[in-house]
């Protein structure tokens, strides 16, 4: 490709400005965005909309923080000592009530292999950072959180999309993802519990992945921001807890379990029983999480009271809440001609197979979402935005009398169109 003259291209002809954005803004690509911004979405003036689409817990006022978390942040704002710029990888009391909050029974963590980050994407963004160079690839999940493909292709990183097994309530193909890496493979992107399947791995799949990244000498990014946000009977297990010998950096963070995804705190931790990643990576993670000097001072200095008072029975509510809505979902959705759910396991989210043979009105799931808006009031996510058509995604975390509606609605929708 030739080359850009950029000061012949800053000028225009007319002798004004023309200023040419980065190679890095250019490469970014947001897939949610590139799709849903050229969905046509009117809803039915008719009928009251609801959105199933968002990944956000706080989208309807049915799940409020905990107490214990909103009087911890309003105790540190008040005493008016955690104002300035707090140590780029956090403060050590936050970092060490993280490294309690994510035991470790082989090897447990200390403060020292926590770092902060704002955010559990932009703990995803730290560990993507600090293991793949541009050129290099990375290996991602499909269906798969969009966010990894994003953040990876606009540093210059290549990734290669492994498939996961519907039937096998999303298992990892592991032929299919043995069959992608190459010398120029850094990384395994792994999600459990999933966004946006709602599948939570068994422990003997998760030692079959293990063994796999042990064979191929490839470190894990276990992307587990939905950690123990399981239904009651499923049993979650991290991936650090199951390995002795892979190194592993595992993201986690605030916004999903305690219901407070605009405070922006997440966590890498840094799981490296054999010092794998002692003479560069962890200096790396300092390094990286030096280009924005750590997240929000006020809410990493009210974690540790945060992660300590907060009652189990408030995560356990949560989920409570999320199977009851999970469960009636499926139940209604399974009677629905032209339409195949699956059943979550955990997070916060249901898969939905369209058999598009059909649906003749529809040219795909996006066009199949956009029309159920239009005539529905009901917006669901195309698949298609996590690399898996003919699918779209709903979100559990809604009030229960509001999926009963949209549900109902869906199925006039299907029964109006189904041939």
């Amino acid at each position: 490709r030739k080359p850009v003259d950029k000061m012949a291209a800053s000028e225009s002809q007319d002798g004004g400005w023309s200023v040419l954005a980065s190679e890095t803004a250019r490469r970014t690509f947001n897939p949610i965005r590139a799709i849903v911004d050229k969905m046509d979405l009117k809803p039915n003036p008719h009928k009251e909309f609801i959105p199933l689409s968002i990944g956000d817990p706080t989208a309807f006022p049915n799940l409020p923080p905990s107490v214990e978390s909103v009087k911890a942040v309003q105790d540190i704002l008040g005493k008016q000592k955690k104002n300035g710029y707090p140590p780029a990888i956090g403060y050590e009391d936050a970092r060490a009530a993280v490294a309690k909050f994510c035991p470790d029974p082989i090897a447990p963590l200390t403060a020292q292999d926590i770092v902060l980050a704002s955010g559990c994407s932009g703990a995803i963004d730290l560990a993507i950072s600090v293991l793949a160079d541009p050129g290099k690839n990375i290996l991602i999940p499909r269906p798969g959180f969009s966010l990894y493909r994003t953040l990876a292709t606009s540093k210059g990183i290549e990734t290669r999309s492994y498939n996961l097994l519907p039937e096998k309530n999303w298992e990892i193909d592991l032929g299919h993802l043995e069959s992608l890496v190459d010398k120029n493979t850094a990384a395994i992107v792994i999600t459990n519990p999933s966004n946006p399947c709602g599948s939570v791995f068994s422990a003997d799949h998760i030692r079959d992945i293990l063994k796999l990244a042990y064979r191929l000498r490839l470190p894990i990014i276990a992307d587990e921001v939905y950690a123990n946000m399981v239904f009651a009977g499923v049993e979650y297990n991290s991936f650090a807890s199951l390995s002795t010998n892979v190194p592993i950096l595992s993201c986690g963070g605030i916004a999903k379990r305690f219901v407070v995804p605009g405070w922006r705190l997440g966590w890498v931790s840094i799981h490296d029983r054999h010092d794998a990643f002692k003479a560069t990576v962890r200096q790396g993670l300092v390094s990286l999480s030096q280009l924005i000097l750590g997240p929000n001072s006020l809410v990493q200095a009210a974690l540790p009271a945060m992660l300590a008072e907060t009652p189990a029975a408030f995560g356990e509510g949560i989920m409570k809440h999320i199977q009851a809505v999970a469960s009636h979902c499926y139940e209604m959705l399974r009677t629905v001609p032209g339409l195949k759910p699956i059943m979550p396991q955990g997070a916060m989210y249901l898969m939905v197979g369209i058999d598009m043979t059909h649906f003749k009105d529809f040219a795909d799931d996006r066009d199949f979402c956009q029309k159920l808006v239009s005539e529905q009031s009901v917006f669901c996510l195309p698949a298609q935005i996590f690399e898996y058509p003919n699918y779209f995604r709903i979100v559990t975390t809604v009030p229960l009398e509001k999926i009963t509606v949209a549900v109902d609605r869906i199925r006039e929708f299907c029964q109006e169109h189904h041939v």
